[in-house]
């Protein structure tokens, strides 16, 4: 669909076959993406010039509530039908009811909740997409929409921004831009009791925050940062330290966490041993696990093999979770991630019981 235009034209489509025929790509489905519907008279004419069956031209309408409608469009489209026919794969009865259930609560959402994620690729948001995913899938499972506002980390008046929201989400990242900042974001949560989930740099942020300002390291950082700092809190995998070929060499994959009874992670997983995926270098120091612990900070989870730790909490805290791998990878909206979830529900929690004083 042109807009400009106010007409349907099929020649970029039959253009970007004959591209793939050149390179020796012969497609027997196509699926359009359009604004407007697709006629008869269309589909007729894609088939035609790009040498597939009428049947295998696809309508895929723009969605207006979710992209989650998009599998039962392509259902209705029977393109599961045409694909088991090609693939002589024989008929196949789908259920798709828990995914109906999906879109129709999302279409009812009557809560909302605002959620602060301090990254430093807010221009990109496909840089942060499975985060943002796996929140909205935690507030699927406590029927909440979920506002997502991008904090710049680097604002003077950061504090007036985190004011204004229920919730806040340090992600992972790589480098020394924008650190200061994720910092001071994890000392507002702190402070202000508001719900905080810390993922992988988020984690190792939240620890250097509790080093400084509450065991009163001061320079406490990460050697990532400041190699020469008096207090390495955050600091190499002892495997790492005599890598010096950086591609491919991180710490990457699954591992098992084994988690703490009477924690909040314990809460969300409802189990003591949980496999998690990571993709880091550094890692909570052990040299400072005692003195963590002596002012309330604790871990919570852990890497037994070599007593890596995985999961810290805030004992005086509501809600303060902050993992050192990526629990966003593993959720997804049929079965959202435990901590996405108790996240959300905290941050609802505490936005109803502000309301409930005024």
């Amino acid at each position: 669909y042109i807009k400009a235009a106010e007409e349907m034209k099929t020649k970029p489509t039959q253009q970007s076959v004959a591209k793939l025929r050149e390179i020796g790509i012969e497609p027997q489905i196509i699926v359009c993406r359009t604004e407007r519907p697709l006629s008869k008279e269309l589909r007729e004419k894609i088939a035609l010039f790009c040498n597939v069956q009428e049947k295998a031209v696809v309508e895929e309408r723009d969605v207006s509530t979710s992209i989650y409608e998009v599998p039962l469009m392509l259902k209705r489209e029977n393109l599961d039908t045409i694909l088991l026919e090609m693939l002589r794969l024989g008929k196949k009865r789908s259920d798709l009811s828990k995914w109906k259930e999906i879109v129709r609560k999302i279409g009812n959402l009557k809560k909302n909740v605002v959620i602060g994620v301090a990254g430093k690729y807010n221009e990109l948001r496909d840089a942060y997409k499975s985060i943002l995913e796996a929140l909205a899938h935690g507030g699927l499972s406590n029927n909440v929409n979920v506002d997502i506002r991008c904090l710049d980390v680097e604002d003077k008046e950061l504090e007036k921004v985190l004011k204004t929201v229920d919730g806040i989400l340090v992600p992972g990242g790589f480098g020394e831009r924008g650190i200061e900042g994720k910092i001071r974001v994890c000392r507002f949560a702190r402070e202000n009791k508001v719900p905080f989930l810390g993922i992988c740099l988020g984690m190792q942020c939240a620890v250097i925050d509790f080093a400084q300002n509450v065991c009163g390291m001061k320079g406490a950082n990460s050697t990532e940062f400041k190699p020469d700092t008096p207090y390495p809190v955050i600091d190499l995998l002892p495997e790492q330290k005599k890598i010096f070929q950086k591609g491919g060499t991180m710490r990457l994959g699954n591992y098992p966490c084994r988690i703490k009874r009477n924690s909040l992670a314990f809460r969300a997983y409802k189990k003591k041993l949980v496999l998690e995926r990571h993709r880091h270098r550094y890692e909570l120091n052990n040299k400072f696990r005692a003195r963590f612990k002596a002012k309330g900070l604790l871990v919570t989870g852990e890497y037994e093999k070599k007593r890596l730790a995985e999961i810290v909490e805030l004992k005086s805290h509501p809600w303060f979770v902050a993992v050192q791998f990526h629990p966003e990878f593993r959720s997804r909206p049929t079965k959202p991630h435990p901590l996405f979830r108790d996240f959300i529900k905290a941050s609802l929690n505490r936005k109803e019981n502000i309301q409930l004083k005024i």
